[in-house]
């Protein structure tokens, strides 16, 4: 993985969030030197721009403001930010937290060690991501089993069988339709729903 992150720094797409100037220059230039493709913004924009991978972000305490709009932005899918700072103090500090950055680069800006941070905010941002991807899919599989316990639960209430056979009739009917066992289950809580909401209307 450390391999393929090192590799696909070579043609990231990235916002530098930063004034137009001899500081802002250098950077733009050394990031196209990595093999990066670059946009610049500023002032802060209202949002990131789409389908960035990276954006360098300037945290300046009189921006507060529009950081604070521009973080909520992507609150979904946020890019890899790394923070611009230049000084140490409680409010820049609490930005700094609220804006997500998985790395700091501080000012004044040198090229030296800039693509190590770019390694290893990209590095973090990737294994967060697949730790996401992997509670969706545990979510997913919880809420399947919850659903089959459901519907157990109904098909024992309504025809008087057992655990294992209401998991068995479940089973049953997934393969005879060639569905998963968990939309097998919602089937059948759905229709044990209509059924009662019919019953209540009589």
């Amino acid at each position: 993985m450390a391999i393929q992150i090192l590799r696909d720094i070579k043609g990231l797409r990235v916002q530098a969030i930063h004034p137009n100037d001899p500081e802002g220059k250098q950077l733009v230039d050394h990031l196209k030197r990595i093999g990066c493709f670059v946009e610049t913004t500023w002032p802060i924009p209202e949002a990131y721009s789409d389908n960035v991978d990276l954006v360098l972000l300037t945290i300046e305490q009189e921006d507060r403001d529009g950081l604070l709009k521009l973080m909520k932005s992507r609150a979904d899918s946020p890019p890899t930010v790394i923070a611009i700072v230049g000084y140490e103090n409680p409010s820049t500090l609490s930005l700094l937290l609220e804006s997500g950055a998985l790395a700091v680069i501080e000012r004044p800006l040198k090229p030296f060690g800039l693509l190590t941070q770019i390694a290893l905010a990209r590095s973090l941002w990737l294994e967060r991501k697949e730790q996401a991807r992997r509670l969706r899919k545990l979510e997913r599989k919880l809420n399947g089993i919850q659903q089959i316990q459901k519907a157990k639960t109904i098909l024992m209430a309504n025809q008087g069988i057992s655990e294992e056979e209401a998991f068995q009739t479940i089973r049953r009917q997934a393969m005879s339709k060639r569905v998963p066992m968990e939309e097998m289950a919602s089937a059948i809580i759905n229709a044990n729903e209509l059924l009662n909401f019919r019953a209540d209307g009589a």
